[in-house]
């Protein structure tokens, strides 16, 4: 394995474009803004009920931490907050709080690209 990032090698693909070419310097850098605005290729997956609960807590500006504060979470109203749904986030705590940091995930029923 290197030590070398996927923006190193897009990096060096760019440059090569950038000098080959007259046309080179502006096909790079369009390149690069579309690379600097694209969505990263590992996003979480996570079921829709779960999306939904992201949607309502960030809404309400509610805290990760408090996120799996269940109980909490019930005394705020939030209904459709399952029994499914608190295992999923228990057993992959880890997706959800990447989708909670990111603002960004897939649907797992769907493949649909959620965007807050």
């Amino acid at each position: 394995m290197s030590n070398e990032t996927k923006r190193d090698v897009f990096d060096d693909a760019a440059f090569n474009i950038e000098t080959s070419s007259p046309d080179g310097p502006k096909f790079s850098d369009d390149l690069r803004q579309r690379y600097n605005d694209a969505l990263p290729d590992d996003l979480p997956v996570i079921p829709e009920a779960v999306g939904e609960y992201i949607q309502w807590g960030k809404s309400y500006d509610i805290q990760l931490y408090m996120m799996y504060s269940f109980k909490f979470i019930h005394s705020q109203g939030f209904k459709k907050l399952t029994d499914d749904v608190e295992s999923w986030i228990i057993s992959s705590s880890n997706a959800f709080a990447r989708a909670w940091v990111l603002g960004v995930w897939k649907v797992k029923e769907t493949d649909e690209v959620v965007k807050l």
